[in-house]
């Protein structure tokens, strides 16, 4: 009987050793420095900060919104950031610079970009091929490279993109909001903006989101591959820290789908945490920027595919390496 007990206990001891070694510990005093940029690129961070100040995040978090990528890239490189979410472009370029330096951890938005037409003086067009002969304005560096590469592979031709007279979005945004301009790449929410603008202002001017870029993207590239957005951390960072990494990607994950699910809410959050100032424009623009949360194997693959169709000197002259994806 003794020796029957005994094999009975040395078997659940057997099944719990694995429930143990999930069990994974955390350093709840560690600081976890994560940077953000103001924007889409930082909406979906606002119900975990807003958790974290009332003291309801699992991990000590300090939370820095900036207003400009190479800020933020420039703070992953001398080590004063931990986490970052950035431009997906922007950190294949860092990942290049630091010499894998950097890890991607997630894709947290997908493509935010719209064709604003002024339908008070043109016709929207139905489709890409319908901008031959036309002018079309796009904010500098990444939507440029994205309209440039959809425009090549859709082969329309004679469409001029005009990248250095609004080179920033907000400076294109109130360009269209105001009638100077016909034909523009815009992100969100910079369309709700320009929109409502021109609505309140009553000065005959008829704005419409007349293409979507993202599903234009889906027909003439691998569906699923734009992908504009993204949270990195520094290797060492990762390496050193494996389980606060696994448990901030879950508190983010939520925090995304929470954005995601209640935009109304998630809007004042976005703007209590300094990362956009406009809520009921927030609330708006919420359901039409392609929020997601990616990870693994299925991350891997879209950044591919999407950092291949970018110019070289936009993801820092080389594809990342096999070490840039975590968890892939």
């Amino acid at each position: 009987m003794k020796k029957l007990i005994a094999f009975l206990l040395a078997l659940t001891l057997l099944a719990t050793l694995p429930l143990l070694a999930g069990c994974q510990k955390v350093d709840k005093e560690l600081p976890i420095r994560i940077w953000t940029l103001n924007g889409t690129t930082g909406f979906g961070m606002a119900q975990l900060i807003d958790a974290d100040t009332k003291g309801e995040a699992a991990l000590n978090y300090e939370f820095t919104v900036e207003t400009s990528a190479p800020n933020v890239q420039a703070a992953l490189i001398n080590g004063t950031a931990d986490i970052a979410a950035l431009p997906t472009n922007a950190a294949s370029a860092l990942y290049n610079k630091t010499e894998g330096g950097v890890v991607l951890l997630a894709l947290n938005t997908r493509g935010v970009l719209y064709l604003v037409v002024n339908t008070a003086k043109v016709t929207a067009p139905t489709s890409l091929a319908d901008l031959s002969g036309k002018t079309v304005y796009v904010p500098a560096t990444n939507p440029t490279f994205i309209t440039e590469a959809l425009i090549d592979k859709a082969a329309v031709t004679n469409v001029t993109l005009d990248s250095t007279t609004y080179a920033e979005p907000a400076a294109l945004r109130d360009a269209v909001a105001s009638g100077l301009v016909d034909y523009a790449v815009l992100p969100e929410p910079m369309v709700t903006i320009a929109t409502t603008k021109a609505t309140q202002a009553n000065q005959g001017v008829t704005l419409s989101a007349a293409l979507d870029l993202t599903a234009e993207w889906d027909k003439h590239f691998t569906p699923g591959s734009l992908v504009q957005g993204c949270i990195v951390a520094r290797k060492a960072f990762v390496e050193e820290h494996p389980n606060e990494i696994k448990q901030f990607l879950e508190e983010y994950e939520a925090s995304i789908n929470f954005v995601v699910e209640n935009p109304a809410n998630a809007s004042e959050m976005i703007k209590t945490a300094g990362i956009f100032e406009q809520a009921p424009v927030a609330a708006k623009a919420i359901p039409k920027c392609n929020f997601c949360y990616i990870d693994g194997q299925e991350m891997k693959t879209a950044m591919e595919t999407f950092l291949a169709a970018m110019p070289e000197n936009s993801i820092g002259g080389a594809l990342p390496a096999e070490d840039f994806y975590y968890g892939a």
